[in-house]
Parts: C-alpha cells; structure tokens; sequence
C-alpha cells in the first residue's frame, strides 16, 4: 500500500512539472516571460498546491482558477490569475534578491510564493487579504510549497500594512479605482509600486509607479482588469439588465454616473442605428488604448456589456466580439462598438471597420458622436499610446496638449497622450 501511494504521488509531481514546463515555455515564446529570474519562479513555484481541488491540468491552463464567491450575488471575488497576467505584473515589478515586498490580496498565496522566490532567503514578502479564511488558506499553500519568507496577514488591503514598512516593491492584485496613500507612503525611496488601476468606466491598466520630482509617473503599463478592492477602498460593481432575463447586461462602475436601469429599460427594441467609422484594425490588434481614449473623451466612460449567445445569434445584438462590447449611455439611449469586414489592406491582410450601433430615441446622435471619436483617435493618437501620472498638486485637463484628469477624492490621475 505504501509503495502504491509513493508511486502515485511521484507521478502527480512529475505530471504536474511537465504541465507546468510546458506553461512556462509557452509564455516565454509569446514574449510574456522576458527575465531569468521570472522563468525560474515559474518553473519553481508548483501552482498546483495553491489550487487544492481543482485537476492538475486546469491548474496549469493558462486560465484563472476562481476559488470564492460572494454567497449573495454569487460573484466571484477571489481567484489564482491567468498566469499569464501573473508573469506580466512580476516582469513589471522587477522584484530583486533581498528586498521586502508587500502584496495586497493574498487570494491562494501563489504570487506571494512566486515573489518569495523573487526575493531570494534574504527577502521578506507580507501578503494581505481582508477574508479570514483566505488568508488562512494561503497560509497552508505556502507552508506546504515550502515559502517561509512569506507572513500572510489579515486586513484591509487599502491600508498597506505599516508594521513592516518600508517596502522597496508594493504590488496589488486587486483592482483599485484610486492608489491608497498608505501605498505610496510606505514604499521606501526609490520604490516601485505596480497597480490595477481602474482608469475610468471598464477601462483598466496595470500601472508601474515610481517617484517623481513633482509627483508619481508611470514607468509603463499594460491591459489588465483584476477583480476590484474591497474594504475601505471598496470599488463595487453594479449589473444592468437590458433585456430582463439576462441575455444582454451592462457592468457600470461608480463613475458611469449616466447609466440609469429604469431610462434603459427596453432599450433594444427602440429602433437600431448604424454609424461606420472607416476606421480599420487587422486581426489580433489591440482596442485598449481606443478604450482609453473614448473613456476619457465620453460624458459616461465605456461599460462593458456582456452578451448571450442567444441574444446575438438571434441579431438581437451584434457585439464586437462573441460575448462583449464596449458601450456607453445617455439617458435611455445605448450606444455600443461592433465591427465588420472591410477591404482587404495593401498587403491583402484582412481587415475589419469599427462602428457603432445605437438605441433609444436619440441613439443616432450618441451613435455619430462615438463614431467622430474614433476618427479623431485614428487620426490624432492612434500611433501614440498614454502615460500616467498622481500630481502633488492640482493639474487641470488640457485637451488640446491631450491632458485629461481623472477625478479621485485624494490623488487624481493625470493621463498625457503623447
């Protein structure tokens, strides 16, 4: 029996390294993984251990393994991320043997594992989670992967956590619609803070801060939306059903302050119109700073609105993408982006306009509006992308210098399109 047990557990070990050899190798072809010393934590770190439950070949799918849900709404509110998107925010982060890190949201305690390998036996990762069984969860997963430079501790992860401040590297991964002061207070000079930031509406970015002379300015930043902050700085979403039985919903945030359930109802069948841009994009293109544009430009930043099959493949809807698009409101008219086959480029590579499709009795309006947008974004910013700053003192928007401050209760971002 016990050489039976043995036999199997050596099987598992080895099945779960292949998997995971082969995860890695995959994200260091596509140009995720770009450091050593990534890959090796990678490669170290068995991610398996910190998803108990769950097979071992979804446990090295590229894919989040979602472990809570809230027992109200049933939305999730805890996961392991896309490893992918793990290896991106580590890339950013530029973690180095010796230093002390803290992490806000411990969810399973596999990044905190991966960053104690980082940061070497003479390093030192806190990791915070404010659900009590979470942080006892992450506490067993990194005792049985073997990370003891690691102290997972209960709290508001708005508050950083100052009993071990400073910290040389703060990383969240939660998203925030505003950077806590506690954040950029216990980073020690010289370090460096990377964040989910939720720009405005769905819009959302992993920012890398570092100090400035006259505040902070990002180092670079990539798409990224992470499940939001809660505590304190509590970021919660609300769900519109445009169609009453779910097949068509919007996702609104605290700032789409223009997205009114009752104005919207039956918005679908208010009559459809069309408005094409001329404005083409190659396959696998990115939309994200198109996003950011129109997100800043737009009285009520973009909402995601995600899509039943039925409801497309019925033509109820024609979303840009299978199962989502990005739509804004006015009062009861809806107004969402789709795409459609275009000619063909120069070099016969295919193509595909941007338009928008709009409802309600002034939707034709809205629809040109969002369409004249996206020709000036074409024109004017398409081959430039944004950075951002948190100002110590008040800066005011300047479109015309493409400036655009994002109001926050504490520390406004400023986006420059440069």
């Amino acid at each position: 029996m016990t050489s039976t047990v043995v036999n199997r557990g050596s099987a598992e070990a080895a099945r779960a390294e292949e998997l995971r050899s082969v995860l890695v190798d995959r994200l260091c072809g596509d140009g995720v993984v770009r450091s050593a010393a990534v890959e090796a934590a990678l490669r170290r770190v068995p991610r398996h251990l910190f998803v108990p439950g769950t097979s071992l070949e979804e446990a090295y799918a590229d894919e989040a393994v979602y472990t809570k849900r809230d027992p109200d709404t049933g939305a999730s509110i805890s996961a392991a991320s896309q490893l992918r998107i793990v290896a991106m925010m580590l890339e950013q982060l530029q973690a180095a043997p010796g230093m002390r890190v803290l992490e806000l949201g411990a969810g399973t305690g596999y990044n905190a594992a991966l960053l104690a390998a980082l940061v070497g036996p003479e390093g030192r990762v806190t990791t915070v989670d404010v659900d009590d069984d979470l942080v006892a969860g992450a506490r067993d997963h990194l005792a049985a992967a073997g990370a003891p430079n690691v102290e997972a501790v209960l709290g508001d992860g708005a508050l950083g956590h100052p009993d071990s401040a400073p910290y040389d590297r703060i990383i969240a991964t939660v998203g925030a619609y505003e950077v806590p002061t506690a954040w950029l207070e216990q980073l020690a000079p010289g370090g460096r803070l990377v964040v989910p930031l939720r720009l405005s509406g769905a819009v959302s970015r992993s920012i890398v801060f570092e100090r400035a002379e006259r505040g902070w300015t990002s180092r670079g930043s990539e798409l990224a939306v992470f499940m939001p902050l809660r505590g304190i700085g509590d970021d919660a979403r609300r769900v519109i059903d445009l169609t009453g039985d779910g097949q068509v919903t919007l996702q609104t945030h605290g700032d789409n302050t223009d997205a009114d359930a009752d104005g919207l109802a039956g918005v679908l069948g208010a009559g459809r119109c069309e408005a094409w841009s001329g404005v083409c994009f190659v396959p696998r293109e990115s939309f994200e700073w198109l996003y950011l544009w129109l997100s800043c430009r737009l009285a009520n930043p973009l909402m995601r609105m995600n899509v039943e099959p039925a409801a497309r493949d019925s033509g109820l809807v024609a979303p840009m993408f299978p199962t989502t698009a990005m739509a804004t409101t006015r009062g009861g008219d809806l107004a969402y982006l789709t795409i459609r086959a275009a000619e063909p480029g120069p070099d016969s590579a295919r193509r595909y306009e941007v338009g928008v499709i709009g409802h309600g009795p002034g939707a034709e309006e809205l629809a040109y509006q969002v369409v004249e947008e996206v020709r000036v974004w074409d024109r004017d910013h398409r081959n430039h992308q944004a950075r951002f700053e948190l100002p110590d003192t008040a800066v005011v928007s300047d479109p015309e210098a493409g400036r655009y401050v994002l109001d926050r209760p504490r520390h406004p971002v400023t986006v420059i399109w440069e």
